[in-house]
């Protein structure tokens, strides 16, 4: 059978025991969920800072690790949307309570005590998960330590309402590959965080957005929400005229005109693949 490696928690040597009899591999282990505990841990392709991030998992997402190793790496899967690799250790611990708010700021910082004026402990971006414990002043009380301002979290069944409006808030972001949040991302981050944000599951590579989201449409008929895609990347309409998306030319999140970007990216050799609606 023929699993995508990037979502399969398998390798020669090590794979999940629920693939046993499905993949082979010299042994089966059951894992252990574990939580990250920081704003953003680096997912990579390796056991090293030096191995390519493939993603990133933010704060409050829950992670089965199958393998520790001595060098502080931990290989699993995240559960939000199935995605393997390496994390580092340190950015993980045992799950102590469930999530009960969810950061919707584009970012934020975790407090010491309740003032403005302490160092930050943390920054938090759009979209990590917390517990809150109870309030003080303008604050929220964590549970594992440390205050947020009350009025960058929401309830987590809290969703916004135009994922568009959420990816324009990323505009000037620098492009990284593998990012997830204001200090970095990518095209097809881009579009899981906005789509997440409105309570849409989503998954974390454009080829995979491209077959799993919506339903095809005409290029001619574009409306803001359609997802253009071509091999390896995604953008967003914003209307039939303009799109938005992060891209590596500009190395940003950059609104432009359709025509213009699809004259550039077809003077490349790429071609629009598909176009997708989700409504």
């Amino acid at each position: 059978m023929n699993f995508d490696p990037r979502i399969t928690p398998a390798r020669p040597d090590l794979a999940a025991s629920h693939l046993r009899g499905k993949v082979k591999a010299g042994q089966y282990v059951d894992g252990t969920v574990q939580e990250v505990i920081i704003g953003i841990a680096p997912v990579r392709s390796g056991p090293s800072h030096g191995a390519t991030q493939v993603t990133e998992a933010l704060r409050g997402e829950r992670v089965t690790i199958y393998e520790s190793d001595d060098e502080g790496w931990a290989w699993g899967q995240l559960a939000a949307d199935g995605y393997v690799g390496w994390l580092p250790a340190a950015a993980l611990l045992a799950p102590t309570a469930d999530a009960t708010h969810k950061v919707t700021a584009l970012r934020t910082f975790v407090f010491p005590g309740p003032s403005i004026k302490l160092p930050p402990m943390d920054a938090l971006p759009l979209g990590a998960q917390v517990t809150v414990a109870g309030e003080q002043d303008s604050f929220a009380a964590l549970a594992s330590g440390g205050y947020v301002p009350k009025n960058h979290l929401a309830a987590l069944n809290t969703h916004e309402t135009d994922f568009v409006a959420v990816t324009e808030r990323f505009v000037g972001t620098p492009y990284l590959w593998g990012g997830k949040s204001s200090l970095g991302i990518d095209c097809s981050g881009l579009v899981q965080v906005a789509l997440n944000a409105c309570g849409i599951p989503c998954p974390r590579d454009s080829d995979m957005q491209e077959a799993a989201l919506g339903k095809p449409v005409s290029l001619a008929g574009l409306q803001a929400g359609d997802l253009i895609f071509w091999k390896g990347h995604v953008a967003i309409a914003r209307g039939r005229n303009s799109m938005i998306h992060a891209n590596a030319f500009h190395m940003a999140v950059t609104i432009e005109p359709v025509a213009e970007a699809l004259a550039r990216i077809g003077a490349t050799g790429s071609q629009v693949t598909s176009v997708r609606r989700l409504k």
